[in-house]
Order: structure tokens, then C-alpha cells, then sequence
């Protein structure tokens, strides 16, 4: 009998995360205490979003807003890293990167947490910034899931093929 397997993979919805900066974009605009704060937000290259506001607390408020729609479209919250305000000239700027894919000292987290949590005959494979899980029975593929899920990792986690 063929293992079952699934893959666990850390990616990100380009396109949610579009539509959350642009419903972000449009609160901004209408919202009175921007108004005169000069504050925006815009995307900076691939894999980075730029806050400019005229003070650090309306900088920190519009990515309090862009972080509400992000949860809305069902992304999680793990995938921003914001830095911190930065003064540039006369308005502040806040880089906030996104995070995709499980890197090495990740992945090797998790696949001991499998190792030593999870069912017994439970092999889980490390392949570049994903895992494969693969077991005999379905069952122990879903207590793995089951346990992942419980377990705050520092990295949002999806399942993906599962067979």
C-alpha cells in the first residue's frame, strides 16, 4: 500500500494581499483622522509595503488598518513583519516585508515537533521551503495537521496536496 502524503508550505495570496492594500488605500482617504496627516501606503518592490505618515502614531494607525483588512481577507497576521517608523525628511516611513516560505531553521523545528509529538511512523521530509509528511494511515496525517494547528509557530503554515 502507497503512503499517504501531504505538503506543508508557507505562501503567500499576492492577490489578497493586493486587495487588503488597496481597501486600505480607500479607508485612508475617506477616514477624518488622516485627513492633512499626508499618511499612504503603497507596495515597494515584491516582497515589501511602504507606510509614509507625517507622524510615528499615524504611520502605526495605518498599519493597524492595513493589519484589520489583511485579517478580513483571511490572511494571517504571521505573514508582516513591520519594522519600525523611520524619520526621512519630513514624514516617516515604515518598510513591512512579507514572509514566504519555511526556511531551514523552520522546517527543522517542525519536522522534530513531528518527530517527537506526532504518531509514530510519521516520516517528514525537508524539500527547500517546504515539507512533505508522509505516513501509512490518513488518520496520522490529520493528527499531524491537528497538531501543527495547536502549536504557535512563528510562521503561517498551509497543507497543500493532500493524497
Amino acid at each position: 500500500m502507497a503512503d499517504s502524503s501531504f505538503d506543508i508550505v508557507s505562501k503567500i495570496d499576492r492577490q489578497e494581499v493586493d486587495n487588503a492594500l488597496n481597501q486600505t488605500v480607500k479607508e485612508i482617504g475617506h477616514r477624518f483622522d488622516f485627513k492633512g496627516t499626508g499618511a499612504g501606503i503603497s507596495w515597494s518592490g515584491q516582497n515589501n509595503i511602504e507606510i509614509k505618515a507625517n507622524s510615528e502614531e499615524r504611520a502605526n494607525a495605518a498599519l493597524d488598518v492595513f493589519k484589520e483588512k489583511v485579517v478580513k481577507r483571511g490572511l494571517s497576521l504571521k505573514i508582516l513583519d513591520a519594522g519600525e517608523p523611520k524619520l526621512s525628511g519630513k514624514e516617516y516611513r515604515m518598510l513591512v516585508s512579507l514572509k514566504e516560505g519555511i526556511d531551514q531553521e523552520n522546517a527543522k523545528k517542525i519536522s522534530k515537533l513531528i518527530r517527537d509529538e506526532g504518531p509514530k511512523g510519521i516520516k517528514a521530509q525537508i524539500q527547500g521551503e517546504e515539507l512533505r509528511v508522509s505516513s501509512k494511515k490518513k488518520d496520522d496525517l490529520q493528527d499531524v495537521i491537528s497538531l501543527l494547528k495547536g502549536k504557535d509557530l512563528d510562521i503561517a503554515l498551509q497543507y497543500v496536496n493532500y493524497r
